[in-house]
């Protein structure tokens, strides 16, 4: 397995995003108030003598709205978060006292792109469609996931985030990785692992967010961390599997998750 890192610095970097922008009306989670922004300041509001202006806006969002990471707060089972914490001894106070988005890692690390959707010889995966750990393996085929890699999940699922109802597959349901196949990843010891839906997990058809089991085996018992409303689509037709991850969450003190802007860096 060849270092991207080394090939980075002797090739020279091309960064892709893995984000999805953020706008008033986005696709959002019916479990999290959506994202809004607005000026509250436009160019002529208020005139400097020297003739300057200003403009500014106000955003409004919740933590898990657009392409962002959980925090490990952002689970529990059975009153518990990840390492046994009691979820409600931390949560008091408005805020987590333990697992909040704060200590959230920064990362720089190898990025692997498993395009399941690629593996179906589909540019997008039906809705309710459970990713198995057989999908996972053909579309690892020839890569070595190892501990501390990333790994992002395609479905084509992305290609219809301009459509909101149909993104949120209320009805359709929504590809997504089972628990088996989650619990596949976690024992290759992964640092993290998103997918360009809503939820990462597979929603049933009519089944919206009712239960989320990927959830519990991937920040409850396994700690590792999911990145959702991810933007594969630019990775996946240049045909990268392999890449350098870079992302930066907020410092939110006490939060269950951050808005991030993952980015993919490859050679050119």
């Amino acid at each position: 397995m060849t270092d991207p890192l080394v090939r980075l610095v002797r090739g020279g970097v091309r960064l892709i995003e893995l984000g999805q922008p953020l706008f008033t009306g986005m696709p959002c989670s019916p479990n999290h108030p959506g994202f809004r922004m607005t000026l509250t300041r436009r160019h002529g509001d208020m005139v400097r003598p020297d003739g300057g202006s200003a403009a500014a806006e106000i955003i409004v969002t919740g933590g898990h709205v657009g392409t962002h990471i959980d925090a490990l707060s952002h689970v529990s089972q059975d009153g518990l978060l990840h390492g046994g914490i009691d979820a409600a001894q931390a949560q008091r106070g408005g805020a987590f006292n333990a697992h909040g988005a704060e200590q959230l890692p920064g990362f720089l690390c190898r990025g692997v792109l498993l395009d399941v959707a690629a593996v179906h010889e589909t540019d997008t995966l039906p809705g309710g469609h459970e990713i198995t750990v057989a999908d996972l393996e053909k579309a690892a085929d020839g890569l070595e996931i190892g501990a501390g890699d990333v790994v992002l999940v395609r479905t084509g699922w992305a290609r219809r985030f301009d459509d909101a109802e149909a993104y949120l597959g209320k009805e359709s349901g929504v590809p997504g990785v089972g628990v088996d196949a989650a619990r596949w990843l976690a024992a290759r010891g992964i640092a993290a692992t998103g997918a360009d839906t809503t939820a990462y997990e597979c929603l049933a058809p009519g089944a919206g967010h009712s239960v989320l089991p990927v959830h519990r085996v991937l920040l409850v018992e396994s700690g590792i961390y999911i990145l959702e409303h991810l933007a594969l689509e630019e990775l996946a037709a240049r045909q990268v599997r392999e890449f350098v991850f870079v992302l930066a969450p907020l410092r939110i003190v006490g939060g269950t998750g951050s808005p991030v802007r993952p980015l993919a860096a490859v050679t050119r």
